[in-house]
């Protein structure tokens, strides 16, 4: 299961304004690459909606059968807020409904993956 958490509004590239709500999954342990150490995080993932502002907010708190999975993507750069440093990343995390099956280019996932092997 996801949880609505949030929403914002956003332009899609002919300029109109639609609202997108932010999902996110459960809490899951990760451990530090730099330290080592356990941590909990949650994974989240932005959605596109056709809903206005007034009906995005009363989703707020709702949640939906599936989950945000961590998907390929071509690669591109992040900057990590807390210390500035830019980092490449090839990756992108989507809400997929359950018994969906990932798909990159029209791909399934598992295909995809392994071309990275």
């Amino acid at each position: 299961m996801v949880r609505l958490i949030s929403l914002k509004l956003a332009q899609n590239k002919e300029g109109k304004d639609f609202i997108s709500i932010q999902l996110q999954g459960g809490v899951e342990a990760i451990q530090s690459q730099q330290t080592g150490k356990m941590y909990l995080t949650a994974r989240t993932a932005w959605i596109p909606t056709t809903f206005d502002e007034k009906t995005a907010e009363s989703l707020i708190g709702s949640t939906l059968p599936g989950e945000i999975r961590k998907v390929p993507c071509e690669p591109y750069e992040y900057t990590i807020k807390e210390t500035g440093e830019v980092v490449q990343l090839a990756y992108s995390f989507e809400y997929l409904p359950e018994g969906a099956i990932p798909e990159v280019n029209g791909q399934p996932v598992a295909q995809v993956m392994s071309a990275f092997s």
